[in-house]
């Protein structure tokens, strides 16, 4: 998958004041993260949807 095809969004948990930031592209098949910081440049992390799923619940309890 083309990472620069994908629909990012940036985590809600990452603040308006720029540094620490995490985008999110969700896709059937897999979910992407990658740096704001870095943009299309820079790699992307790439998870099942159920992995993520257990990420994000075990992340926010």
């Amino acid at each position: 998958m083309n990472a620069a095809a994908l629909s990012w969004f940036k985590s809600s948990y990452s603040g308006d004041e720029g540094g620490d930031c995490v985008e999110v592209a969700a896709h059937p098949a897999a979910v992407h993260v990658r740096d704001s910081k870095l943009g299309e440049a820079g790699p992307v992390f790439t998870v099942s949807p159920t992995a993520w799923g257990a990420f994000v619940a075990e992340a926010t309890c």
